[in-house]
C-alpha cells in the first residue's frame, strides 16, 4: 500500500484509534490528510500535525459537513480514505446538523441505523472518486487472536455465559443495535444500544448494585461476563469492534470478571497494557472464532 500514489484520508473520530492508524500509515511513508471531527476528535491531533508538517495535514469540520469533506479530500489529492475512532451514535442521530448533501442522503435512508448511514456516506465518497478502505488497514496485527490472552482462563460458569452471550450478542448485532451484552449465570443483565460498550458495562454494574437480595443467596452470582461481537455481515470499513485498557477499567468498576471478543474482527488496542491490567484484576480475556475455534 505504501507504494500507491496520493495521500491517505483519515476521517478521525474519538479515542486512540485515529492516532494508532495515523502512526501505522506514516510508518509506511504515507502522507495523511486528517478530517478531524470537531465534536469527537482529540485536540492532540493538531500537535501531531505540527510535529510532522511534511506528512500530516489536519482539517477540522463538523459531523454534518459532507460536502466540505469531499471538497477538502479532492483538493488534497485523496483517493483512498479510512474511518477510525468512534463517533457516538447519539451524536450521529441527534446532534448532527447536515449540509444539503448529507440532508439529501438522510432523507433517502430506509432505516436510520449506523450501517445504513455510513454505508450511504461510503457510496457518496466512492462516486466522487474516494474509496473507503477497511478500518483495520495497517492495523491487522492488533486484531484479537483465538484463545485465552490472559493468565487466568474462564471458569465453567464464565464459559457457559460466553456461549449464551455470543448467541444474544449476535442477535442484537444483526439488527445493528449494538455489539455488546453483559451476562451473569445465564441471565442477560445489559444489552448495548446507543450508549457504547463502556457505558453498557457500567449500567450492568449499577443494575447488580441496585438489586435487593434481602441477605439471601441469589441465583445470580455477582460476577459479570462481557461479550463483544462483530455484526454478522460486519463491514470492516466502519464501526469495527474495539477493546482496550478503558474496557478493563470499566469491567473492574462494574465487577465483571470475564471478557470475550470475536477473534479476527475485534481490534485490541495497547494489548500488553490491557492484558497486564486484566491480570492484575483477575479478569479472563478470550477470543472466540465465528467458525467455532477457541
Amino acid at each position: 500500500m505504501a507504494g500507491e500514489g496520493g495521500a491517505l484520508g483519515l476521517i478521525a473520530g474519538n479515542g486512540r484509534f485515529p492516532f494508532l492508524l495515523l502512526d501505522a500509515a506514516r510508518a509506511q511513508g504515507l502522507r495523511v490528510v486528517v478530517a478531524a471531527i470537531k465534536e469527537e476528535t482529540d485536540a492532540e491531533m493538531d500537535a501531531r500535525a505540527a510535529g510532522d508538517p511534511e506528512g500530516v495535514r489536519v482539517h477540522w469540520m463538523s459531523l454534518g459537513e459532507l460536502s466540505r469533506l469531499i471538497e477538502m479530500f479532492k483538493r488534497e489529492g485523496v483517493t483512498r480514505a479510512v474511518m477510525a475512532g468512534q463517533v457516538k451514535h447519539k451524536q450521529i442521530f441527534s446532534s448532527i446538523r447536515p449540509d444539503w448533501r448529507l440532508a439529501k442522503l438522510l432523507l433517502n435512508l430506509r432505516t436510520r441505523n449506523t450501517d445504513m448511514l455510513l454505508g450511504a456516506v461510503a457510496k457518496v465518497l466512492e462516486d466522487e472518486g474516494i474509496v473507503l478502505m477497511s478500518s483495520t488497514a495497517y492495523l491487522e496485527p492488533m486484531l484479537a487472536p483465538v484463545g485465552v490472552m490472559t493468565k487466568r482462563v474462564p471458569d465453567e460458569t464464565e464459559l457457559g455465559d460466553i456461549a449464551y452471550g455470543v448467541k444474544v450478542a449476535r442477535g442484537i448485532a444483526g439488527f445493528d443495535l449494538g455489539q455488546t451484552v453483559v451476562i451473569a449465570a445465564g441471565a442477560c443483565v445489559a444489552v448495548e444500544a446507543m450508549e457504547g460498550t463502556d457505558a453498557t458495562i457500567a449500567r450492568a454494574g449499577e443494575i447488580f448494585r441496585g438489586m435487593d437480595f434481602d441477605g439471601q443467596a441469589s441465583t445470580l452470582q455477582r460476577r459479570l461476563t462481557v461479550v463483544k461481537v462483530a455484526k454478522p455481515n460486519q463491514d470492516m470499513r466502519f464501526d469495527v469492534p474495539v477493546v482496550g485498557v478503558p474496557t478493563i477499567e470499566a469491567m473492574v468498576t462494574a465487577g465483571a470478571t470475564c471478557l470475550c471478543v470475536e477473534a479476527g474482527r475485534t481490534l485490541v488496542f495497547d494489548r500488553e497494557r490491557m492484558m497486564a491490567a486484566a491480570d492484575a484484576a483477575g479478569i479472563a480475556v478470550v477470543g472466540f472464532s465465528a467458525h467455532g475455534e477457541g
